[in-house]
């Protein structure tokens, strides 16, 4: 078998596993949270005969380990339960399927990454190069001051300071709705989408940095600069199609942390994202929203790791031309 294609199949097994292992600490976790959903439905002044029932009806009073196993048998056949929200000890049952209530929730955390991954991927990648060109000049330390300062802070210190500094030019509330046009969806989303990029960016941008850096010392780009070749053309063809690994490596891990990071951004700008619905599952004690929010955030960030991980396999020469 082809030595690429065998690495490729061995990061899948492992990235399944991984799943596999990621969904147990998920079920046990939310197992492990304080308070009953049954208990908070009836009030503190049902009788233990009342939340006992209520929680046989729900499928609570089974074995832990029964319980992972039709959760986990659902998930693999496409089914990821109902909420228990909407559901009472009076009979009603207003509950809605898990998958419809995060399907819109996942659109909206999908579109804040994705605008906050057209702007930070190519802003990284001009101040990486242009740094990485105007080395150890007052571009290149102001650069790296900056993105150094923006990365020591967390997300939330910063979603706030900008909330402090642009109030009165962006809304604080990124209360967005599918009636909004693309316009004024991207208005709403100001703010959040600025938080994120001024977190990742810092990432990227010394990645490239760095590696545009090193390839400039290579004996080949010497040459090229020895025969007169334009700045222009050494980076474009001999710099650049060699530092794409790291350089790609890197972005799609900061885009997995972009999707799974967009968590703490949307509690802080109550963005209607599939973050925020995790959040408050959590706190509503809605036992399978939660676990499919933060099921779903898994999958992405394992599989985005793998995607970069394929990105460094793919490109690795000893791979591609074995001896």
């Amino acid at each position: 078998m082809n030595p690429v294609i065998k690495t490729i199949l061995q990061r899948l097994s492992l990235g399944l596993l991984t799943l596999f292992l990621v969904s147990i600490i998920i079920f046990s976790a939310i197992g492990l949270l304080p308070g009953d959903f049954g208990q908070i439905v009836l009030g503190q002044q049902a009788l233990p005969e009342t939340v006992a029932a209520f929680r046989r009806e729900l499928g609570l009073d089974q074995p832990a380990w029964k319980q992972y196993l039709l959760w986990i048998g659902s998930v693999v056949q496409g089914d990821l339960g109902v909420s228990f929200s909407g559901r009472n000890h009076s009979g009603n049952d207003n509950s809605r399927l898990v998958a419809e209530l995060i399907a819109p929730r996942l659109s909206n955390t999908l579109f804040l990454a994705g605008v906050t991954a057209v702007i930070a991927i190519p802003l990284s990648l001009f101040l990486g190069i242009t740094a990485a060109l105007k080395r150890n000049t007052v571009y290149d330390r102001t650069v790296n001051v900056v993105t150094l300062t923006t990365i020591s802070f967390p997300e939330f210190f910063v979603a706030y300071l900008l909330i402090v500094l642009l109030a009165q030019y962006f809304p604080t509330l990124a209360n967005v709705t599918d009636a909004m046009s693309l316009g004024e969806r991207l208005y709403k989303i100001a703010l959040p989408s600025l938080t994120m990029t001024l977190v990742i960016v810092a990432h990227m941008m010394r990645m490239t940095r760095a590696s545009i850096i090193n390839l400039l010392s290579s004996p080949y780009v010497e040459m090229a600069q020895l025969k007169g070749v334009s700045k222009t053309q050494v980076i474009l063809r001999h710099v650049m199609p060699n530092a794409w690994a790291p350089i790609a490596t890197v972005i799609a891990f900061n885009l997995a942390y972009l999707v799974v990071g967009v968590v703490v951004v949307e509690v802080v700008f109550v963005y209607p994202g599939a973050g925020q619905l995790m959040v408050d599952a959590v706190s509503s004690r809605d036992i399978p929203v939660a676990q499919a929010c933060a099921l779903i955030f898994a999958a992405t960030y394992i599989l985005l790791n793998l995607l970069a991980d394929i990105v460094g396999i793919v490109t690795n020469p000893r791979l591609l031309h074995p001896r």
